[in-house]
């Protein structure tokens, strides 16, 4: 269903080895909450979505483990921005801007964090969403 839905918006979007169930329980462990419903069925299907330009527009789950600790604990990011703990970014534009879901209170939208300005805003209902609109256009800044 979702390297169809990807598919939809960008017919030359790429994909990767599933994830393993194995691997999105040990993740969830890692980064101390569960993953959204729609994110963990998209790993198992495909560890992460390429679109335009080689872009990652959903990550693999090892790199969301790895990006979300880092800015949920970094002391740097502390002091320049916004916490970003109640975040759950799961892609990027390849410049600097990061998508996420909003996880504190759990919501199915997809949130864009302009990381120049630490602006956070809603730009897509859900994952489906978020794919259409992300893979339709080869335009990195998409959401602006």
């Amino acid at each position: 269903m979702w390297k169809q839905t990807a598919l939809d918006a960008f017919p030359e979007a790429g994909f990767r080895a599933p994830a393993q169930e194995a691997e999105l329980a040990e993740a969830e462990v890692r980064l101390g909450q569960t993953l959204p419903a729609e994110l963990r069925q998209l790993l198992l299907e495909s560890n992460g979505v390429i679109g335009h330009a080689h872009m990652d527009t959903v990550w693999t789950i090892d790199r969301i483990v790895e990006q979300n600790r880092f800015f949920w604990s970094d002391a740097t990011f502390a002091q320049l921005y916004m916490s970003f703990d109640a975040l759950l970014f799961f892609g990027d534009n390849g410049g600097g801007d990061q998508f996420a879901f909003v996880r504190k209170p759990e919501r199915q939208d997809v949130f864009v964090w302009e990381h120049e300005s630490d602006n956070r805003r809603w730009v897509a209902g859900n994952l489906r969403d978020y794919l259409g609109r992300s893979l339709r256009t080869e335009d990195d800044d998409w959401y602006l």
